[in-house]
């Protein structure tokens, strides 16, 4: 069964600006989108604000509804969690200070409003990364800690719980095959963790990739007559290069395949073919392939764009005719494509309504009202 489509947007372009529910659900109303990701970092994250003001934001929010019609459907981290360890800690005081006083009081402010939740607020250090054995324990006790948040999340009814992938390798799950394993080990029976995909998340992969033998020898050579080729990427060994052997460097590389991607890992649409069906929220920003800059649908960078909605949408399809995968989740029955465009510290209102609202227009081209199931967007495309 394909799911039904909703246009969304996250209100990160508010922070700082448009603080108050209801002015950010006005202006969320009249740009033409109705349905709402609300970022911690516009007001409601817990290690910034106090347990009062959180249950006097929610009614605000409750209240905002009746009167612009808007639909908060989830919450989601900001850069405020994203900027540190938290989850992937190697204090696990550290730890649980995230999963108990950031993240349950999400979840539970997400329960009070029907919505879902999303984040991203764990990393591994460059210490964890240096051995195959600290990186994979630090992996288990990540996906214990998810599991704990997954259970809690349906113990409160959440209508999804969702991490977001991202695009290096300190940042799990960043690979579509990390992501699949992500996606078995990080929720319990009954009680699935998905992931949220982001268009622009595929542009780091590619500085990640395995060399090739020939790409080494030919670093090794340029090494030894002094000349400057491009070293290429070889995991922890680019701080330790201990050997110019290119027979003990690739069995260096193969004890730490974790540090490295494939090729279909830096391309977005592959992503969206592989695991679109288990990814309730999309986050959508256009890009050129080369930076996951949160840039507007507008003409301007549409050109140089890679991101088409037609072409989004067909991959999300494709998700669904797949084969199914042992101890993935159910797919999504709906999934919010969600426009997150930032914006920058000197910009002024008016632009960025503007490239809002031309955003929007753009996506109604291919969901003309929310609710549509897949099959009739395709077929009006």
């Amino acid at each position: 069964m394909l799911p039904d489509i909703y246009l969304a947007i996250d209100n990160c372009f508010a922070s700082k600006r448009w603080t108050k529910p209801l002015r950010w659900m006005e202006v969320c109303r009249d740009i033409g989108v109705y349905y709402v990701e609300a970022s911690a970092d516009t007001e409601c994250d817990p290690l910034y604000t106090t347990s009062g003001y959180l249950r006097e934001w929610t009614d605000a929010i409750r209240d905002a509804k009746r009167e612009t019609g808007i639909t908060v459907f989830g919450l989601y981290s900001g850069h405020g969690t994203y900027a540190t360890l938290g989850l992937g800690h190697d204090d696990r005081r550290i730890r649980k200070h995230i999963l108990y006083n950031w993240l349950f009081p999400m979840i539970d402010t997400a329960a009070a409003l029907n919505a879902g939740l999303g984040f991203f607020c764990h990393a591994f250090s460059e210490e964890v990364l240096k051995e195959a054995a600290t990186y994979y324990s630090a992996e288990n006790e990540l996906c214990r800690d998810l599991c704990e948040v997954s259970s809690y999340a349906a113990n409160r009814n959440l209508p999804f719980i969702c991490t977001e992938q991202m695009y290096s390798p300190h940042q799990f799950p960043w690979t579509i095959p990390s992501a699949k394993r992500f996606l078995r080990n990080c929720g319990e029976e009954g009680a699935p963790m998905y992931i949220t995909l982001d268009t622009g998340h595929q542009t780091g992969q590619r500085n990640f990739l395995k060399p090739s033998r020939n790409e080494i020898d030919k670093w090794i050579a340029s090494r030894n007559n002094g000349t400057s080729a491009e070293m290429p990427y070889l995991g922890t060994l680019l701080i330790e290069p201990h050997t110019a052997d290119t027979d003990k460097i690739i069995a260096a590389i193969e004890e730490q395949t974790y540090l490295f991607a494939e090729s279909q890992d830096g391309e977005p649409y592959s992503w969206l073919r592989h695991l679109g069906c288990y990814s309730p929220v999309i986050h959508l920003q256009q890009t050129d392939g080369t930076a996951s800059a949160h840039l507007p649908f507008t003409s301007k960078y549409n050109e140089s764009g890679i991101i088409n909605g037609e072409a989004v949408l067909r991959a999300i399809h494709d998700s669904y005719t797949q084969k199914e995968e042992a101890g993935l989740p159910p797919k999504c029955k709906k999934i919010y494509l969600t426009l997150e465009i930032f914006a920058g510290t000197g910009e002024r209102n008016a632009d960025i309504l503007e490239k809002l609202r031309t955003s929007v227009a753009y996506w109604r081209q291919f969901i003309p009202h929310d609710g549509i199931n897949l099959s009739s967007c395709i077929n009006t495309i």
